[in-house]
């Protein structure tokens, strides 16, 4: 006699997977850049780094926007790696 299975969720949409992952990483990176530039001139780090790099204060903004989000997206990511219920991957061989 097969043991009886244990409640297992559905599979969520992929496009709400994604939604779930992109739209909390985003608004933490919008906090995020909010309060590192407003102690952090980009033009300032630019001179320490690449100062011969042509380079707006607007462009810095965005490229610290797009790596803040990265860094929480793949929080968000692997969070979510972590959360799957293991009996999607347990499962048993039979013979």
């Amino acid at each position: 006699m097969e043991a009886e299975r244990q409640f297992d969720h559905p599979p969520r949409p992929l496009a709400q997977r994604i939604g779930a992952i992109l739209w909390p990483s985003f608004f933490a990176a919008g906090v995020c850049t909010m309060v590192f530039f407003a102690f952090v001139d980009p033009i300032v780090m630019r001179d320490m780094t690449f100062p011969d790099m042509p380079m707006s204060r607007g462009f810095g903004y965005t490229i610290g926007f797009f790596m803040f989000w990265s860094a929480t997206a793949a929080s968000s990511l692997f969070t979510w790696l972590l959360l799957r219920p293991s009996s999607r991957f347990n499962h048993r061989l039979d013979s």
